[in-house]
């Protein structure tokens, strides 16, 4: 079932990458910066006022007003017109900005408990209710998923991996994967899984514990971290010089996808939640004769062992992982293993014992300091680099080879850090196998393959991001579980990572000058309360119902309408350019070419 639905994801995104590479194909040779005849000009206030076809240019005033033709600028509830520009106040943006501040406090704490970032929905909410234009609004969708991810570390950060009772007993070859542990205790009833532990702790060398994990797999996202970084910069960089119909026809194809996933995730997690209360009414039914011969049977808990909800929340993809009950693996690891592995190195066991403690450290410090170091480099490169919204500290423009240096050494800072603990990746794994280390049946067991995957995908999810302003979230989580990893972890690790791209991404766009720092700072703030509480609430009504699809359900319908709102805008906005197609703009002239930079000199 796994791999018929991703082979046809793989199919549909393959389909869909061959359609939009030959719409690029036929506007690059169509079009040299080419510009629809005619084209309409706004007034822009700079340089005691000038007229141009596109605000974007208009340092300052980036919203430009069909009806009026003018560019204008926006302030946060705002309630009066503005004294350039718009001495006639036009724009009272007061209770859009209300009405924007409760929409995106609820959208932020569905998605994050949902496992996406909402960039399906802030994008064409930015434009459709702020009434932003296209590029503002998917900057504005970046600062509004850095701000989600922020609240939803705050809860994932103190969270332990589900598999709470990791042994120290070693891990058998396989061919299915060498060193795993399918769970010991599938198929088991509680009593018989209280018994075996018990077991477990008096056996051995009498100094046996269980151990466990932080739910944010650190390894994984060092890796793909600084990939969906380099994704994220290679992908605003391709968007600033996008005509804004084929920016709005990419974002239609990707969010029409998102949509169908969305739509497959709650399907799935809808069977789900039959199967579980299913389950709980044959548990039920089945502890209560238990009970009717032994009264001193304990009771089965309908929830998981570290007492949340035991499936239904943590599979929030469209793929769900099964393993056959027949399975000899599982077999052979599932009852008693003890009995095969009794003889023991002492210094393999040592070792793995070590390493068993240093993988259940909460808040790695080395490698928090990583990530850190990552995202702290790379924007000191942007902020020496420069832009529209921010000038250079060291004075470069897009016209000096400096400027393109620094381009280059965003990628080689990104790269780098990949490398690096790919490397390190495969090391760690190849030390743990060396002492037998017990993996985890969903852990990933590093090699060139794993790694060109991971890779692979981080770059893609982070290019989407930074070219339509969704979360890279919407790709890797699926493809995560479908390696194997467990969901769980996969939503952890995806919010977890979604911080640092989104948070990069926004900043670019930042010091392009296409989002109000205002609007950015607000939004962020909005979606971080919004988080916190929403997955606070939803993580308590899923415990407390187990009904976890209706959310998703509603995330799809509402990505679902979103899409239908950007299309209607797409056609709306040619129609009204006689269906006109502009060319691709100038990189230069998309960046530092601002008409205020063009003014002479005032005193």
């Amino acid at each position: 079932m796994i791999t018929t639905l991703f082979k046809s994801s793989v199919a549909t995104q393959r389909y869909t990458f061959f359609v939009l590479l030959l719409l690029l194909g036929f506007i690059c040779i169509r079009a040299e910066e080419s510009k629809c005849s005619s084209p309409k000009e706004f007034y822009c206030p700079l340089c005691g006022g000038v007229e141009t076809t596109d605000c974007i240019s208009c340092e300052g005033y980036i919203f430009s007003d069909q009806q009026y033709g003018i560019c204008y600028d926006r302030k946060l509830f705002h309630v009066r017109g503005n004294e350039l520009g718009d001495s006639d106040n036009h724009y009272p943006f007061l209770w859009f900005d209300i009405a924007a501040s409760v929409i995106w406090f609820l959208v932020a704490g569905i998605a994050v408990s949902c496992g996406v970032g909402g960039g399906g929905i802030y994008v064409p909410m930015g434009m459709i209710l702020l009434r932003f234009p296209p590029k503002p609004s998917a900057g504005l969708s970046q600062a509004c998923i850095f701000g989600a991810g922020i609240g939803g570390l705050f809860i994932n950060g103190r969270k332990r991996h589900p598999d709470r009772h990791i042994r120290d007993t070693k891990g058998l070859p396989s061919e299915k994967g060498l060193g795993k542990i399918v769970s010991y205790e599938r198929n088991m009833t509680h009593s018989e899984i209280e018994a075996d532990r018990k077991s477990y702790l008096q056996g051995g060398d009498g100094q046996r514990k269980f151990y466990t994990r932080p739910v944010i797999d650190y390894d994984l996202l060092l890796l793909m971290a600084p990939m969906e970084l380099a994704g994220a910069v290679f992908g605003v960089t391709v968007q600033r010089v996008l005509p804004d119909w084929l920016f709005l026809s990419f974002a239609v194809v990707v969010l029409g996808f998102t949509c169908y996933k969305t739509y497959k995730k709650f399907k799935n997690l809808h069977r789900l939640e039959k199967e579980h209360l299913q389950e709980i009414a044959r548990t039920t039914v089945r502890h209560e004769n238990e009970q009717n011969k032994d009264p001193n049977v304990v009771a089965i808990d309908d929830q998981s062992s570290d007492g949340s909800v035991s499936v239904i929340h943590e599979q929030l993809w469209p793929a769900v992982l099964s393993f056959d009950e027949n399975d000899s693996e599982m077999e052979d690891f599932s009852r008693h293993p003890d009995a095969k592995l009794d003889r023991d190195d002492p210094r393999e066991l040592e070792s793995r014992r070590a390493f068993l403690e240093e993988d259940s450290i909460q808040f790695p410090k080395y490698k928090i300091a990583s990530l850190i170091l990552l995202w702290v480099g790379l924007s000191i490169i942007y902020l020496l680099k420069g832009d529209k919204g921010a000038p250079s500290l060291i004075g470069l423009t897009c016209e000096k080879p400096g400027y393109y240096a620094l381009v280059a050494c965003q990628f080689l800072w990104t790269f780098g850090f990949a490398i690096v603990f790919a490397y390190r990746a495969v090391r760690r794994t190849e030390a743990r196998k060396a002492v037998n280390y017990p993996f985890n049946e969903n852990d990933i067991l590093w090699d060139s393959k794993s790694l060109r995957d991971f890779s692979l995908a981080g770059f893609g999810g982070g290019f989407v991001a930074g070219v339509i302003g969704i979360s890279s979230g919407y790709f890797t989580g699926p493809f995560m579980v479908y390696y194997g990893i467990h969901p769980s972890v996969a939503t952890a690790t995806c919010a977890t990572k979604m911080m640092f791209t989104s948070s990069s991404v926004a900043l670019l766009f930042i010091l392009a000058g296409l989002l109000p720092w205002d609007y950015a700072l607000y939004f962020f703030g909005v979606c971080i309360c919004g988080a916190i509480f929403g997955k606070t609430v939803v993580d308590y009504y899923v415990k407390k119902t187990g009904m976890a699809s209706i959310l998703v359900g509603v995330l799809a319908c509402v990505i679902g309408l979103s899409t239908t709102s950007i299309i209607a805008i797409l056609f709306y906005n040619l129609a009204k350019a006689n269906w006109c197609l502009d060319g691709f703009k100038q990189f230069c002239t998309a960046g530092h070419g601002s008409l205020n930079a063009n003014c002479p000199a005032r005193f």
